[in-house]
Order: C-alpha cells, then sequence, then structure tokens
C-alpha cells in the first residue's frame, strides 16, 4: 500500500489547529486544466514555480494563477546569482519531495534543511482563502490566508511577500 502523499502537509495543519476544506479532482498539471476541473472553489487559486538560479540557490515563487510571471525581472529584484531557471524534477524531490505537477507551499513542510527561499506574491493576500495543492496535484486544499502564513512559519520558513514583475502580454493575448 502507497503512503498518502498529502500525509506530511495534512499532519502538520492538523498539529496547527488549522481548519481547511480538501477536494479530490482528476489530476491537473496546467492552470487551464485546473480551472476547468475546480469548479466554484471560492479564494484565490495559485501556481507555483521552484526555479533556482546559476548559484544553485533554490526559490519557490507562489503566485496568483493568472500572473504573467518574468522570470528575468524577479532574478533582478531578488538579487539572484544569474537568471531564475526552473529545478530539476529531481531537485524537486529532494527538496520538496513532490512530483512536477505538484509543487505547492505546503511542500516546504518537506525542506527540513530550509534549503528553499519561499516567494508569494502580494497579490495572493489580497484573497481570505487561498487554495494550493496538498503534494499532489489531484487534490486541492483551501485554507485561510493567516493560515498558510502560520504553516509556512511553523516549516521553518519565512514569507517573502513580493509585487512580482509581471512580462508584457502578447497584443492577441490581451482582451
Amino acid at each position: 500500500m502507497t503512503a498518502d502523499p498529502s500525509a506530511p502537509a495534512l499532519a502538520l495543519l492538523e498539529k496547527l489547529g488549522i481548519r481547511h476544506r480538501t477536494v479530490e479532482h482528476p489530476p491537473v498539471f496546467t492552470v487551464a486544466e485546473s480551472q476547468a476541473l475546480r469548479g466554484t472553489l471560492p479564494g484565490g487559486h495559485t501556481k507555483n514555480l521552484f526555479t533556482k538560479d546559476k548559484a544553485d540557490r533554490l526559490f519557490l515563487i507562489t503566485a496568483e494563477e493568472d500572473s504573467p510571471i518574468d522570470l528575468n525581472a524577479t532574478s533582478k529584484l531578488l538579487g539572484t546569482k544569474g537568471r531564475l531557471s526552473f529545478a530539476s524534477a529531481e531537485l524537486l524531490r529532494a527538496h520538496l519531495g513532490v512530483e512536477p505537477g505538484s509543487v505547492t507551499p505546503l511542500a516546504l513542510v518537506n525542506d527540513k534543511a530550509v534549503a528553499v527561499t519561499f516567494i508569494l506574491e502580494k497579490r495572493l493576500l489580497e484573497h481570505e482563502i487561498i487554495n494550493v495543492h496538498p503534494l499532489i496535484n489531484s487534490r486541492t486544499t483551501a485554507l485561510k490566508r493567516e493560515d498558510l502564513l502560520a504553516y509556512i512559519a511553523a516549516t521553518g520558513h519565512k514569507v517573502e511577500v513580493l509585487e512580482l514583475p509581471h512580462r508584457a502580454l502578447a497584443p492577441e493575448a490581451e482582451g
């Protein structure tokens, strides 16, 4: 029998006394798939980018699902060595203990060495409820924003709240 991948996150939520709502759905790998399947889950929905710089520093960027994040400008904002690029699936598994497509701030529970810097897009804090995967992309967990911040703190990570730079959308991509 395979262990429940959500177990570490759900156990920490329970230990902290954080109320949450988790719903099951088919696995989703993109924002578009998530939007099509989630129905009417209220609150902010996230996209998560697991990145690294040339010095192999790791960053988990959690942003509003529709934010067109400019990684080059974000690299400059963070003062990284070189520009940010997506980290490998091996690094993802080693540090956050999740598979590609299941990246989530709740996976910081698995980063015992606190090797990953956590960046949260300021826009997400406009929502009372924030929806994230509980370490697997076939579930979505809704948390109050304050509870998500408390969870992150309980993992030993600091939350860097930033206004992330967006890339310009091509004219055909607008409205």
